[in-house]
């Protein structure tokens, strides 16, 4: 029986350690490459991140903010009721309705300024209403934005010295 031949334990470590025909600075080029590769990531992503964005408490607003949602009446406030609006929903045919009452908070000397603007303020209420979807009514969240929209509307018919909110009085989705 023929005898293999065995080879030396330092081939086999060599083997190991570099691609065959590989030199050790070929070995040591393609460590440095790869160091450069990592350290050139996360360069990378360290400084082509954005910056965070500065934390802000939940209930911190602007001053010059408006809050359509009324803590409370103010001595000189007043609440003008507008007449009731009834509003089909959705595109399919009439077959869902909204009816809603909406009061217009304002102070004692905006009143007769909110009476006399009504028709302006109906109007302007009922294309948005129009354009909301069935679907949105379905999300309890939507009703602070369907209030912000009302006031919204409120300030660009009344001005913002005029309107200090919009109060839902009634609501039926039918």
């Amino acid at each position: 029986m023929a005898k293999k031949k065995d080879k030396p334990a330092t081939d086999a470590k060599a083997d190991k350690a570099a691609p065959a025909g590989a030199s050790p600075s070929a070995v040591l080029g393609i460590a440095v490459t790869a160091g450069a590769a990592v350290i050139a990531s996360f360069a990378a992503a360290f400084f082509l991140s954005p910056a965070p964005a500065p934390q802000i408490a939940a209930c911190d607003t602007p001053a010059s903010a408006h809050t359509p949602a009324l803590a409370g009446a103010k001595p000189d406030q007043a609440f003008v009721t507008l007449k009731e609006l009834l509003i089909t929903v959705g595109s399919e045919p009439a077959t869902r309705y909204l009816k809603i009452n909406l009061s217009i908070a304002t102070h004692a000397e905006g009143v007769d300024a909110v009476k006399a603007n009504e028709a302006v303020l109906i109007d302007a209420f009922n294309i948005y209403l129009r354009s909301v979807e069935l679907t949105d009514f379905e999300d309890p969240a939507f009703y602070l934005h369907l209030r912000d929209q009302l006031s919204r509307r409120a300030e660009l018919v009344l001005g913002g010295e005029v309107s200090e909110g919009v109060l839902i009085t009634e609501f039926l989705l039918r």
